[in-house]
């Protein structure tokens, strides 16, 4: 898996205002999440959040609705009318990114690692393959 990163922040023109992949941010060790990633023009990186977006309603055997067939699926997110937010996300590391769309050799795939240190950017350099 891996996550989208999208940059404000003036990176070059490969990375700058594009869609990007990383798979260096997720803390979890899953290689992302395929969240969305945000980094704003002042440097700091954001990150989507969806607490009391939904409720879970799981579905009970006398609902029409219920699959004896498919146990799994018998649940249903509502969704409660608010919004997600983006809040800041403050790692302290350094991670790669690289273009989603690249038409050329691997080789020659184009990629950037940022140091970041409580979610600001701190400097950033090209990884030379």
């Amino acid at each position: 898996m891996f996550d989208y990163f999208r940059s404000s922040y003036d990176l070059g023109e490969q990375f700058t205002n594009t869609v990007c992949q990383t798979k260096d941010i997720d803390e979890y060790g899953l290689g992302g999440t395929m969240t969305d990633y945000w980094l704003d023009p002042a440097g700091r990186l954001w990150c989507p959040h969806h607490r009391d977006t939904h409720t879970f309603e799981q579905i009970a055997e006398d609902d029409e609705r219920y699959s004896e067939k498919h146990l799994f699926l018998n649940f249903e997110w509502i969704p409660t009318g608010k919004h997600g937010v983006y809040k800041p996300h403050e790692i302290t590391k350094y991670i790669e990114i690289y273009p989603a769309e690249w038409k050329g050799k691997w080789e020659d795939w184009p990629t950037l690692r940022l140091h970041f240190r409580h979610g600001i950017l701190q400097d950033f350099t090209q990884v030379k393959r």
